[in-house]
């Protein structure tokens, strides 16, 4: 009897539950996403000096909405101003006109963002298969697979990708016009690749799967969503197509093969000698991330083709709506928009952008509705019967419950390390951005070490170059970033004082931040800037050239002149770093 009020419980189709278990596995849903929002809140104000990974390139030019003085004629700051999405950085500005600072909203805002996935998943889910525990089920694993990486953590435009996509699922599969319109808006905004993701699925709806023939829909509503849709996505897409760019044009496939930094082991690899890799592997143009199938749970999703095949079986799946078809929709919209993305190289962005985000929707779904069949089959009456006594079946069913529900609820957080991982950088120079803070609002910094990326977000100072910046995409852009890489490097550990003040005239330099062991080989070697043109198979290009020459220059025992510098021309010191001022290295050059 126990077992069959548990499964009465737990496993009700949507049209018999009373109002309270609808409302129990919502507020559930709802309490698991606010407990793992808390945890990662708690990581993000750890610290003084804390930032996300992604909001060091993406939100740190946003404090220009509070100072507009600030990084004044900034290559770096100018150029990630000017490819963010309107939406994305009208709502930064609207909360700094408010008084919140871009970089505390941007802590605050991964929180609400899953707040709103959770609904629009558990709504979502509901409309495939009317069973709350579904759509329970559903939302407590998206949770841990998106804060297991930085996607929703990073609290920039990719973000917003699964709120959105989810609310546009949920307002067509509920055959509502207007909010399905927004949403298509919204996503253009936001993140106009799942724009053409939209328009996919919206025109793979007039077609339906019958008797294995592809046929015309005979309802009326999926043609009046698949124009009207569409009207809309290209009305927002115009915007980005007639915006002209201070950055253009997109990168060539032919210049991206001649940098060592789209090769592999370089900053931005996408090009892999191994086409399993290439397309398959956790690269910018493959599908398979390492943190797809975590939590492992979702590779229930895989079950469902069988369960469905075998569907006499398994009485629930007789509950599933026609609204089912929507999950092949969208991989077959989101593997045609990859395989675009491939032929039209760079000109349609990265292709793992048309995929990742929508296939963990799809594994998502799947995994519920599949565990949600098997719990159904393992606690019903039917499971085992004649085949092995009472006990033992009850045995079985009430372990496979408890393990699910472990699983479930408590290996997130409990047993996995460091849960959530939302890539916060934690700053450890407190001094040192104080002293920075301080200077003119003008101040360009130069330096090749990593503490340099943290920069701009901890002190509000503009930085010469930086590894963190290093985005080759719009090659407008990057062909002025890498000369000053390039020019950066050379002059940091030229034995000429001269190559020193040329570049500090050229671009400005205020002040210049070195560690202690900048000058030594060891240091060179495991710069992850710099490794990349070590390990580079292109000999002949010219970062390549100058950072092995460099290498081969200080085991000769040549001594970089700003290495020279540092007695006499160090503004601060703090732990193993020295901020050098440039005018003391300019008259050093003056005097000599």
């Amino acid at each position: 009897m126990f077992i069959n009020r548990l499964h009465r419980l737990l496993i009700t189709p949507n049209e018999k539950s009373s109002r309270w278990q609808m409302i129990f596995w919502f507020s559930l849903s709802i309490a698991v996403s606010i407990i793992y929002a808390m945890l990662a809140l708690q990581k993000a104000f750890s610290a003084e000096y804390v930032v996300q990974d992604d909001a060091r390139q993406h939100v740190f030019w946003m404090v220009r909405f509070i100072d507009a003085d600030l990084f004044p004629n900034d290559l770096i700051a100018d150029y990630f101003q000017s490819v963010a999405p309107l939406g994305y950085s009208s709502l930064y500005r609207f909360m700094a006109n408010l008084g919140v600072n871009p970089l505390l909203f941007n802590k605050i805002l991964p929180s609400i963002l899953g707040l709103l996935t959770t609904v629009y998943c558990f709504g979502a889910c509901l409309q495939i298969l009317p069973i709350p525990i579904t759509g329970f089920i559903a939302t407590v694993m998206l949770n841990q697979n998106l804060w297991m990486k930085d996607d929703l953590s990073s609290g920039t435009a990719r973000g917003f990708v699964y709120f959105l996509f989810l609310a546009f699922l949920y307002y067509l599969l509920r055959k509502s016009l207007l909010p399905c319109l927004a949403t298509i808006v919204l996503l253009g905004i936001f993140y106009p690749q799942c724009v053409f993701i939209s328009v996919g699925i919206l025109i793979l709806r007039i077609l339906d799967w019958q008797a294995r023939k592809f046929r015309l829909s005979r309802q009326r509503h999926h043609y009046v969503f698949c124009v009207v849709g569409t009207g809309v996505a290209f009305s927002v897409m115009l915007i980005y197509a007639l915006r002209s760019s201070d950055f253009a044009p997109v990168i060539t496939v032919a210049q991206a093969k001649k940098l060592p930094e789209l090769l592999s082991g370089g900053r931005s690899a996408f090009f892999f000698d191994n086409p399993f890799i290439h397309y398959l592997g956790d690269t910018r143009g493959g599908i398979f991330s390492p943190w797809l199938f975590s939590p492992i749970t979702l590779c229930f999703a895989f079950f469902l083709p069988w369960l469905w095949r075998f569907r006499a079986k398994f009485p629930l799946l007789g509950q599933l709506t026609e609204e089912i078809v929507i999950l092949p929709q969208i991989l077959i919209t989101s593997l045609g928009m990859f395989s675009a993305a491939h032929i039209l190289l760079f000109r349609l962005y990265l292709p793992s952008r048309y995929i990742g985000y929508s296939f963990r929707v799809v594994l998502t779904l799947s995994a519920a509705i599949a565990l949600t069949t098997i719990l159904d089959t393992v606690l019903s009456n039917s499971f085992f019967r004649g085949k092995i006594y009472p006990l033992p079946r009850k045995l079985f069913a009430l372990s496979f419950t408890a393990l699910l529900t472990i699983s479930l609820l408590f290996y997130y957080p409990v047993f996995i390390k460091k849960f959530p991982k939302p890539a916060y950088r934690i700053g450890n120079y407190g001094q040192l951005y104080e002293f920075l803070k301080t200077q003119p609002k003008d101040t360009l910094i130069a330096s090749i070490d990593p503490e340099v990326d943290n920069l701009p977000s901890f002190t509000q100072r503009s930085i010469l170059a930086g590894r963190e910046y290093a985005i080759p995409w719009h090659f407008g852009y990057y062909r002025k970033f890498r000369q000053r890489t390039i020019d950066l490097i050379q002059a940091e550990y030229s034995p000429d004082l001269a190559d020193v003040n040329n570049l500090m005239q050229k671009y400005g330099v205020d002040f210049w931040l070195l560690k202690n062991d900048t000058f030594t080989i060891d240091y060179v070697k495991k710069n992850k800037w710099l490794k990349q043109y070590l390990v580079s198979k292109l000999k002949e290009d010219e970062l390549v050239k100058l950072t092995n020459n460099i290498v081969q220059d200080l085991q000769r025992g040549t001594v970089p002149a700003l290495s020279q510098m540092i007695p006499n021309c160090t503004a601060i010191g703090v732990q193993n770093y020295v901020v050098l001022d440039a005018k003391c290295i300019a008259n050093t050059k003056k005097n000599s």
